[in-house]
């Protein structure tokens, strides 16, 4: 994960009319100005009948203590009427980050509560994915932090998600000393929760995928690893996602595996049987160059039919999203995203809508000026063909999150910025 801090400031939304400025279903472009014109004026105002797809409804930031902010993830509860944000703040004396974690109003965009982790050892403790449990009373952050052993382990928390406070935190270190790092968490919904990234195996195989089960009380109930098909010191295979099946049945991990000089890295997705970690499948993909290649994020349809993996492919180059069938790994479709600048893109995120039908996904991509955007993209679930995108300048999106009853689509990354658009 990149490591810099962006200042943070309140923005207001489109798609909730403000009647002193007489906007309403504002879309990505302008958003600028609209937006720092919409910082000095209230959320109320009458609501217009449901928006387009694609319509930003509002816009939020946090700024912790006031020196800086990030966010990696953000979550829907399961009513649709919260939504949780997690990343990382800079701490009162400037001289470490903290977990940062923030509840919101999914309609209005209003915070409900903020907290902070700070690990048992010096250093910085990054914050980089959350997970909400099936009943919607508990809140799981995962990511990495620097504990006793002065170096990272993972550090999975869990909060009460009316209020905040802390229920419990499980830290995992394989072999004392090394970087273990957690990058995502699921809970399934049977409440399972899991935990991926990269931790040292002990072996000849160096870092591998290590993903871990719990149960919702926060005890373990297995660790299974994963390793590419090339094993060379110095050339990790990284976990960067993790996703449970909405029957609790499977869950999926996916990242960057290295598969050689010619290859380099490559998608690698696994399948394990979520109640034993026994491996079901798992699938390579490198698209049609031979650089380097990565897969971010996955995400389950919610009929339970199709795994969609995002990334990029061609050394950044090009979002790349790929659909397999749940139950065989087969490839159903590969698409490819490059925005109207020249430069790196690169997605972070995907998500299904709740009838299955829509993919998104979301990440960063030059605008023509050649800066940096967030950018949303609506796939087709079925097919891979475009949809729209939406396009927020000035920022790189890291997550997003869809909400299970009205299809709101949530996207936040730098300076905690937080975009809610119609789905």
């Amino acid at each position: 994960m990149h490591r810099y801090l962006t200042r943070a400031c309140v923005a207001a939304a489109a798609g909730v009319a403000l009647s002193t400025m007489g906007v309403t279903g504002a879309s990505a472009s302008g958003a600028a100005s609209r937006a720092q014109q919409a910082m000095q004026m209230p959320l109320g105002g009458r609501v217009h009948a449901a928006a387009s797809p694609g319509t930003r409804l509002w816009v939020k930031r946090y700024n912790g203590s006031g020196f800086g902010a990030r966010a990696l993830s953000v979550a829907a509860s399961p009513t649709g009427n919260t939504v949780f944000v997690t990343g990382e703040s800079t701490n009162q004396a400037q001289t470490a980050l903290d977990y940062a974690t923030v509840a919101y109003n999914a309609t209005t965009g209003t915070q409900v509560w903020a907290k902070n982790y700070i690990s048992p050892g010096t250093g910085s403790d990054d914050a980089t994915s959350l997970g909400v449990s099936p009943t919607g009373s508990t809140v799981y952050v995962t990511g990495y932090s620097v504990g006793s052993t002065h170096s990272y382990a993972y550090a999975t928390i869990a909060y009460n998600a009316a209020t905040g406070t802390q229920r419990w935190i499980q830290r995992y270190d394989a072999h004392g000393g090394f970087e273990d790092t957690a990058y995502s968490v699921a809970v399934s919904s049977t409440g399972t929760v899991f935990v991926t990234g990269s931790a040292l195996t002990g072996g000849a195989t160096g870092q591998d995928y290590t993903t871990i089960a719990y149960n919702p009380a926060g005890t373990q109930l297995w660790v299974k690893n994963y390793s590419g098909p090339d094993n060379v010191a110095g050339e990790p295979d990284v976990a960067n996602a993790v996703t449970a099946s909405p029957d609790g049945k499977t869950v999926f991990v996916t990242g960057k595996i290295y598969a050689g000089a010619t290859l380099g890295y490559i998608y690698g997705t696994v399948a394990y049987n979520a109640a034993t970690g026994a491996q079901v499948w798992a699938k390579h993909y490198h698209g049609p160059c031979c650089s380097s290649n990565g897969a971010n994020a996955a995400a389950v349809s919610p009929d339970n039919k199709t795994v969609y993996v995002t990334g990029s492919i061609g050394d950044g180059l090009d979002y790349a999203t790929v659909a397999y069938n749940a139950a065989t790994g087969t490839q159903v479709w590969a698409k490819q995203y490059h925005g109207p600048g020249p430069g790196f893109n690169d997605a972070y995120s995907v998500a299904a809508s709740p009838d299955s039908s829509t993919v998104y996904v979301t990440g960063y991509s030059p605008a023509a000026n050649g800066l940096f955007g967030y950018a949303t993209v609506a796939y087709d679930a079925a097919t891979g063909t475009q949809q729209w995108v939406q396009r927020y300048p000035n920022g790189q999106a890291y997550s997003l999150a869809v909400s299970p009853t009205t299809g709101t689509v949530f996207v936040t990354g730098t300076g905690a910025t937080t975009i809610a658009y119609s789905g």
